[in-house]
């Protein structure tokens, strides 16, 4: 179990990507039309939700990994019209984000990350902004859950943490993943 402040932030990291792991894998059960067809939501499809998540990530671990993407990375609203295509580029995005957190220290935590707007850089604390992104995250992926309903496909389930009881119900996707449970729980 981590007990440190940055052990915790890595473990939410994998986390995310889990989860993204999951809806994605389900979501490749759509047909294209149900992936890009109209539902109610901020966004108004599975294609769209999903899309926007991956640009919040190429945004926001551009800006951690000390970038200057900035509102480029809104240039395209849907960069992946595919399911295909967003899993492959949300896995990626995914594994810079486990890869940042992996390297986070403590002092770490409260480091300045130099977040390029359209008109200014917002300097924010890593702590805050990873909490942020988490946040942010787990509200669009909600939003594509609810989606999932009105479609063919069963959406998966999202609302689980790792508990150590559960470790060989996800065995085969951590196999899928090249991931460990030694990997998240250290310090």
């Amino acid at each position: 179990m981590p007990t440190s402040p940055a052990a915790t932030f890595r473990a939410m990291a994998y986390n995310n990507a889990w989860a993204n792991h999951r809806l994605l894998d389900t979501c490749t059960r759509l047909s294209q039309v149900e992936f890009e067809g109209p539902q109610t939501g901020f966004f108004g499809s599975i294609q769209a939700t999903l899309n926007h998540i991956l640009i919040v990530d190429w945004f926001y671990v551009d800006a951690l990994e000390g970038g200057e993407l900035g509102p480029r990375a809104w240039a395209n609203e849907v960069p992946c019209p595919t399911v295909a295509a967003l899993f492959v580029a949300q896995s990626a995005v995914d594994r810079r984000l486990v890869a940042w957190c992996d390297a986070l220290t403590d002092a770490g935590l409260d480091g300045v990350v130099n977040v390029h707007r359209q008109d200014s850089i917002q300097r924010e604390r890593a702590d805050r902004l990873l909490l942020h992104l988490f946040e942010h995250q787990i509200h669009h992926r909600g939003q594509a859950h609810a989606m999932l309903s009105g479609t063919s496909v069963k959406p998966p389930q999202l609302d689980e943490f790792f508990c150590e009881g559960e470790a060989h119900l996800r065995a085969a996707e951590f196999a899928e993943l090249g991931w460990t449970e030694g990997a998240i729980w250290t310090d």
